[in-house]
């Protein structure tokens, strides 16, 4: 799918970054944004969606409506942010990609050695979480992913909780995007973090991957909330607008998400398909602010 492609092909490049917007027009995309003060969620914006403008627009544009964070950026970027402001709620830049993760035994030596890195620079910055992958299968079972799993991510824990950093494991789904990713099921995502028993390990619960592969949203969130550091947002099917032609009734969802006492990010992660690429992150926020 279009999507999937563009994202890994923003992740590339921002991967390389690191290492050297409407909907259909409605009154709540003129109304005022809430602030977290009021006990709104706090909101970011996945970078990567919003390509077409300069990191230092978006920040401007951002920040306009009460966006406390640019998500997926490393430090290449993270001056551009401090300049605003604005929080990087889940940093990138250590990860090989989204196939060669933590699941496979032949990537651990890689991976430990860039998480390594990566962890003090984050802290340093004053962030705290940073993105990681399950990675595909390639034919392996969910047991032998998990055992490979926990064997690739232990060694880091410790260093993790030194620094105060948190490895967050995002959940993608397997059926349309990220085909033969791993951690594709909460409960997949659940047994890792039981495993692992840090407080330095949770999981990104994207609304809009799990909704494609599990469904029962409010439920999982619900049930599951202990172990989630994080949410991403965006319309099913699709990944476009959260307007309403789409399945997701994300009031409903932000409120489950208040109900859970949940303290940290949501970041929207839509690619918007209208002219007023900035209109429809507006109507996201206005919408996701209950």
């Amino acid at each position: 799918m279009a999507a999937s492609h563009s994202r890994r092909a923003a992740l590339k490049g921002l991967l390389t970054s690191t290492v050297a917007l409407g909907a259909p027009t409605i009154m709540a995309a003129d109304k005022p944004v809430a602030s977290s003060a009021d006990g709104s969620i706090k909101q970011s914006v996945c970078r990567w969606c919003f390509q077409s403008m300069s990191l230092e627009e978006l920040c401007v544009a951002a920040k306009g409506m009460g966006i406390k964070g640019i998500d997926l950026v490393g430090p290449a970027d993270w001056p551009t942010l401090k300049k605003h402001g604005l929080d990087s709620p889940m940093c990138n830049g250590a990860e090989i990609n989204l196939t060669d993760g933590f699941n496979d035994l032949k990537f651990h030596a890689q991976l430990q050695t860039r998480y390594k890195e990566m962890i003090p620079k984050v802290a340093q910055a004053g962030y705290t979480n940073l993105i990681c992958f399950s990675g595909s299968r390639r034919g392996m079972s969910d047991e032998q992913g998990l055992e490979n799993a926990v064997r690739g991510l232990q060694p880091l824990m410790d260093l993790a909780a030194k620094h105060k950093v948190v490895l967050v494991m995002e959940l993608l789904n397997s059926k349309i995007d990220h085909k033969d990713y791993q951690c594709d099921r909460t409960s997949w995502g659940v047994a890792l973090a039981k495993k692992l028993g840090s407080e330095n390990f949770k999981l990104l619960y994207d609304i809009y991957h799990m909704q494609i592969d599990e469904g029962d949203v409010i439920r999982n969130i619900t049930d599951h909330h202990a172990y989630i550091a994080h949410y991403h947002t965006a319309g099913v099917p699709g990944r476009h607008e959260l307007d309403d032609k789409q399945e997701l009734n994300y009031p409903a969802i932000m409120r489950a998400i208040k109900a859970t006492g949940f303290k940290g990010y949501v970041a929207q992660e839509f690619i918007p398909t209208q002219t007023d690429k900035l209109a429809s992150l507006r109507q996201a926020v206005n919408l996701c602010n209950v």
